[in-house]
């Protein structure tokens, strides 16, 4: 369906003939020559500056390249000592909990 709404797919040559007389209706048949022309330079200019960039681009890849350089492993210090044999294990910091209301228990109200 999307196909027959933009025509894709269905150009024929009463189509392109249509496509060219209402070309030439909107600039006329001595503007189509130069309007060809400048498209001719516009190309050509975009396909020279393509090949400048490529001219380019060999130099940098020929160039041998120094692989990165990788600090040397460090192991990391640990942040507390050692646990000693039969020494009680100690407990880490832990955020105070807020007390929970219960709206179901009469000794717990609410302060106003």
């Amino acid at each position: 369906m999307l196909h027959s709404l933009f025509l894709i797919g269905s150009f024929g040559t009463t189509e392109m003939l249509l496509i060219l007389f209402v070309v030439i209706l909107l600039f006329g048949a001595k503007r189509i020559p130069e309007l060809f022309k400048g498209m001719g330079q516009g190309v050509r200019e975009f396909k020279d500056a393509s090949k400048a960039e490529e001219s380019q681009q060999p130099q940098f890849r020929d160039q041998p390249t120094a692989p990165p350089v990788q600090p040397p492993y460090q192991q990391p210090y640990p942040q507390q000592g050692y646990p000693q044999p039969g020494a009680a294990p100690q407990q880490g910091y832990q955020q105070p909990v807020p007390p929970v209301f219960n709206p179901n228990d009469p000794n717990n109200q609410p302060r106003h």
